[in-house]
């Protein structure tokens, strides 16, 4: 299955698609199967984007701030991929404790199928976008909410991408000889909230955060 995420119309009809299986969701089983807060008065879901906190209406789907004095890359706001991405995490994921363990994209059901698209995609957007610009990739991640630095490849973070679901971003630095390189692993919990086609959107979308928190 493939799930359109480009412009325009192409980015409009899934919406529109999900938007009206969002509005059928029962909220009270979709928190307990994410795992994720219902404030049942406010009609609001409570979720995290790259460690940045919103308010998500049901039954419309409308996004908000949890702190509105909050500073950072909030791009659920606008982004209509993050959007997407948001609504099938509450339409049909199911948060499950992870065993510690983290996958390469291959190893993730579906993933050798479609690994060229993700290497495209997030793995070289991610090793061209910082390989000769670690110390760009460090203070980006560095303002990422929760994010934990590690010690594999040259410099790696890792962070929760959504509630209950983490990622890590690695990198080794270019240079003269040899080009940089690039690696993201995803908790070993993804694939019974994601399909493999969704993680390209997840890495696009980390990658686009990133990116606005180095600038």
């Amino acid at each position: 299955m493939d799930f359109p995420y480009e412009k325009d119309n192409k980015e409009r009809i899934p919406l529109e698609h999900y938007l009206s299986e969002y509005r059928n969701i029962d909220p009270k089983e979709a928190a307990e199967r994410c795992g994720v807060e219902y404030d049942e008065e406010k009609q609001q879901f409570h979720i995290r984007l790259m460690g940045f906190r919103y308010l998500v209406d049901f039954p419309e789907f409308a996004v908000h701030k949890e702190d509105e004095n909050e500073e950072g890359a909030f791009l659920l706001l606008d982004m209509v991929p993050a959007k997407i991405i948001v609504l099938r995490f509450l339409i049909s994921a199911q948060v499950v404790k992870s065993s510690g363990k983290y996958l390469t994209y291959r190893e993730v059901p579906w993933g050798e199928v479609y690994f060229r698209q993700f290497e495209g995609r997030c793995l070289m957007r991610l090793k061209f976008g910082f390989g000769f610009k670690l110390d760009k990739f460090a203070e980006g991640m560095e303002k990422i909410p929760g994010v934990k630095k590690l010690s594999l490849g040259d410099v790696s973070y890792e962070f929760e991408f959504i509630n209950g679901l983490h990622v890590r971003f690695i990198l080794w630095a270019g240079d003269e000889e040899f080009p940089p390189s690039s690696q993201i692993l995803f908790e070993d919990n993804f694939p019974y909230a994601y399909q493999a086609e969704d993680l390209a959107v997840v890495g696009d979308i980390s990658i686009s955060t990133l990116k606005a928190l180095a600038a």
